[in-house]
């Protein structure tokens, strides 16, 4: 299947600390053309995967239980990576203010939702490394 998602998106991070949901997310990014899924359910293991692979972009869960998602946020920031993130919590969820601006969907999510992010993620205005 070609690529759907503008601009293409070979390669992304999935921090997701259910790995059932991180795994459906995975299906649907391959589906949308996405070749490559790396799955994480801990930030030390998303750390990991930014250190070690490329990736084009990152869909983080904002509430991984015990710990939040930002740290690996700031660090795809350094590393001038895109990313969106995904939320069980809606508005109650207080993120960083620097960080507010960046797209976010609720879960649970669909095919038409993640492309929708990734799409956003990349508009110019949004608060991402590219912009």
């Amino acid at each position: 299947m070609t690529n759907q998602i503008s601009p293409a998106i070979e390669s992304v991070l999935v921090l997701e600390d259910n790995f059932l949901i991180a795994m459906d997310m995975g299906e649907i990014l391959n589906a949308l053309g996405v070749k490559s899924v790396h799955i994480a359910t801990t930030v030390e293991k998303a750390m990991e995967i930014v250190a070690a692979h490329p990736v084009d972009f990152a869909i983080l869960d904002i509430n991984l239980g015990d710990e939040t998602s930002f740290a690996v946020a700031e660090s795809l920031i350094a590393r001038g990576i895109n990313f969106g993130f995904t939320s069980g919590y809606g508005d109650l969820l207080a993120l960083p203010g620097h960080l507010r601006g960046i797209p976010r969907i609720e879960k649970p999510f669909s095919e038409g939702s993640l492309s929708s992010l990734m799409t956003a993620a990349f508009r110019p205005g949004n608060p991402q490394p590219s912009s």
